[in-house]
């Protein structure tokens, strides 16, 4: 299918061919009939990414200090890679959309393919072909409006929610500054709920236009006079600011048109420094508009489908899309006269030449169109049964026959695959690589043009039905991995898997016995990468003769994560301790060469703030050796996250970030440093990984090790919350 994308690079806004995208659980596939283009929000995109580099830099300096400090932890080069990936990847364009159901994901009600639909949501309504959109954000078409009328409903919904943080009432007046596109949506949504409605504009020919639609509108010279007439002395009772510029003239002017204790509402993006006399001398309300309504930015309402109960939230984000279809529908809303320019999605490109300026024409509403017969929806992914519980087994053989080639196929193109993992796996020789899916399709296709790949999809069934790949890389959320670490089991694949292995002691069971089980043995491994690095290497080679239990502890500034990521969600991402501190108790696994037994744990109050990521998790190993885990989230990212001491047999070693390693034993004390370049052993574990395949060698990570691991993060948890000490 054709996609727009936008390379925030190099600035190119281009239309590609990537693969229709699979929906997932509670999405929908739409097909595309029209999408709007944003000229505020979109505009803003494609400008800041035409910027040259050092133009970046000047107007983003908060993400300028990011690389900063993130080149002062890690070095230099990982931290340009970093960089430059991250303005490699694709950004899809378009938010606002309109077509055709064409596939259900699971769970899905209420719903059904034919279906005409009105679609929100960046990242979701992109102007694209197909679009697979989550339930909630989108809402069903009566036959009354047609589908370019319908792709307003989003933009339509946001004007709409500033208008009900407005709280007006009918009869009331209603100033609108900014008539451009939201702003004449604003003053058609305000007509229709029987307001008084003023407008202001530096453009004669938009003032005109709202006029046609209803208003009292003039230009910005005089609007202070004018707006005292129209309101007979008193004010306007609501100012609803829709214009699209950083300077604070709008605010200005809010406060001189609006009465007292009026509430002026920030629709668009503007300057926000208030004149104080003013506000205070009228005690007005001010308020910043966040989008179109309660659920906006809330995972739990647009990801997971948690609508809310209309008795608390009366207006959210679905309802208030539902409520410009409403509008739509019965003509008291008429967004057809906006419409300024037509593109069909081939020529794209060409509405942001006008959008940004370059044509030098006016418009309003800029819509793109797609055939009304696209390409056929590809076949969707079986869905696989919900697994049972698994009996335990027998030791499992970490042995495979050796492969002639690694013919690679793999699950999962995001910003950490693309920056870090593929790089890596590219770099390891004599590994082919054949496939990548990824469930939009559309990061799948750009990571199989930058890496190699033969073929990219967005069914992950392709890949892992594929008979000429051998071995599968799995690089997708964590709530994913257990299910495809079994389903490239079972079709007979070599697996590797990105931590964690798993978010249960059921899913880790289910692995465990259905690796047993497969004949002839396929390798297993998971990413824990640190215990490769060659710091690492060293610390063990210095501790491995000691005669002595050890004691370790690895302190970890992980950073402050809001409630909100997904990687904080219990289902999607198992937490912080299930999802990252695994890595660190693997590390003290690794150096005892043997998983722990027991664990205890405590810590700080969650207050609100937090969600179990500040604590203390202290490890008993079958040699009594003890190894301690602090992982805090409420420290300063800009310090080292990573900092290791370990004490055994008149021996100390101490590993800062994997930046620095000091062994010290017998008064004298060896530093070996890594000055460019952080190396945390990801390429390493793809070396070895690769090596043990192609010669048919021992699982790089002992699989005593690493299930153990696995299972004693389940513990981990389990100790922190009973405040006892658990055994694993």
């Amino acid at each position: 299918m054709k996609q727009l994308l936008q390379n925030m690079r190099n600035g190119a806004t281009t239309v590609v061919d990537v693969p229709i995208p699979t929906p997932q659980k509670g999405e929908v596939l739409v097909r595309t009939a029209a999408s709007l283009v944003s000229a505020g929000t979109e505009r803003m995109v494609v400008e800041f990414a035409e910027k040259s580099l050092l133009g970046k830099v000047r107007s983003r300096p908060d993400l300028a200090r990011q690389v900063v400090d993130k080149a002062r932890r890690e070095g230099l080069l990982p931290t340009l890679e970093a960089a430059f990936n991250r303005l490699d990847q694709p950004m899809p364009l378009g938010y606002s959309s309109a077509g055709v159901i064409v596939g259900l994901g699971e769970a899905v009600q209420g719903l059904h393919i034919g279906q005409r639909v009105a679609c929100a949501g960046g990242n979701y309504a992109v102007h694209a072909e197909y679009a697979a959109v989550p339930r909630l954000l989108v809402t069903p078409l009566p036959d009354e409006v047609d589908f370019d009328s319908a792709a307003f409903t989003t933009l339509g919904a946001i004007a709409l929610h500033g208008f009900r943080l407005a709280e007006v009432q009918l009869g009331e007046r209603v100033a609108v500054i900014g008539l451009g596109l939201l702003g004449l949506l604003t003053v058609g949504i305000a007509n229709a709920a029987g307001c008084q409605v003023f407008g202001v504009d530096l453009s004669p020919e938009r003032v005109a236009l709202a006029q046609r639609l209803g208003a009292q509108a003039v230009t910005r010279q005089g609007a202070p006079e004018a707006a005292q007439a129209f309101s007979q002395g008193q004010g306007c009772d609501a100012v609803l600011i829709c214009a699209d510029t950083p300077a604070n003239d709008p605010v200005e002017l809010a406060g001189l048109i609006a009465r007292d204790r009026a509430r002026v509402i920030a629709v668009g993006a503007v300057g926000l420094t208030l004149p104080r006399k003013i506000y205070f001398d009228k005690e007005l309300t001010f308020l910043n508009s966040r989008s179109y309504g309660p659920g906006r930015y809330d995972p739990s309402y647009e990801e997971a489908g948690q609508d809310y109960p209309i008795g608390y939230v009366r207006w959210s984000e679905g309802r208030n899309l539902q409520a410009i279809v409403d509008l739509l529908a019965s003509r008291r809303l008429d967004v057809r006269p906006l419409i300024t320019h037509r593109f069909p999605i081939d020529q794209a490109p060409e509405a942001y030449e006008l959008i940004t300026g370059k044509k030098g024409q006016s418009f309003l509403g800029v819509l793109l169109t797609y055939p009304a017969e696209a390409s056929e929806q590809a076949e969707q992914p079986t869905a696989l049964e919900s697994a049972q519980p698994a009996r335990l087994t027998s030791p499992t053989p970490s042995r495979s026959t050796p492969l002639e080639e690694i013919s690679l196929g793999v699950l999962g193109a995001g910003n950490f695959a693309s920056a870090v993992l593929l790089p890596a796996i590219q770099k390891t020789p004599g590994i082919r690589l054949a496939g990548i899916a990824s469930a939009s399709g559309m990061s799948a296709q750009h990571a199989a043009n930058r890496f190699g790949f033969e073929y990219a999809d967005s069914d992950e069934q392709r890949i892992l039905s594929d008979a000429n790949i051998n071995t599968i890389a799995i690089l997708t959320r964590h709530h994913l991995h257990a299910r495809q670490v079994i389903a490239a089991l079972q079709a007979g694949k070599h697996v590797f898997c990105e931590k964690p292995l798993a978010l249960n002691e059921a899913e880790l069971a289910e692995i465990e016995s259905c690796l047993a089980q497969i004949d002839p043995p396929r390798l297993l491994m998971a990413g824990f990468n640190r215990r490769f690095a060659p710091l690492a290497q060293r610390l063990k080679d210095f501790i491995r003769s000691s005669p002595e239990a050890l004691f370790a502890h690895y302190r970890v500034n992980a950073g402050y994560l809001p409630l909100n990521h997904w990687t904080q969600d219990p289902e999607q991402g198992g937490g912080r301790i299930i999802g990252e501190a695994c890595h660190f108790i693997d590390f003290l696994t690794f150096l005892v060469g043997a998983p722990p037994v027991s664990v205890s744990a405590a810590g700080l109050p969650d207050s609100g703030r937090y969600r179990e990521d500040n604590l203390t998790m202290t490890f008993s190993f079958p040699d009594g050796s003890q190894g301690v885990v602090s992982y805090l989230a409420n420290g300063d990212k800009t310090f080292a996250k990573e900092y290791l001491e370990v004490f055994s047999a008149g021996r100390v070693a101490v590993l800062d970030d994997y930046r620095r390693l000091e062994l010290i034993a017998n008064g004298q004390c060896k530093t070996y440093t890594s000055r460019l370049r952080q190396d945390k052993g990801h390429q390493a574990e793809w070396q070895a990984f690769a090596e043990a395949l192609r010669t048919g060698g021992e699982a790089p990570i002992p699989y005593d090790q690493l299930f153990g691991a696995t299972r004693a993060s389940f513990a981990a948890v389990k100790a922190l919350r009973s405040g006892q000490k658990t055994p694993i």
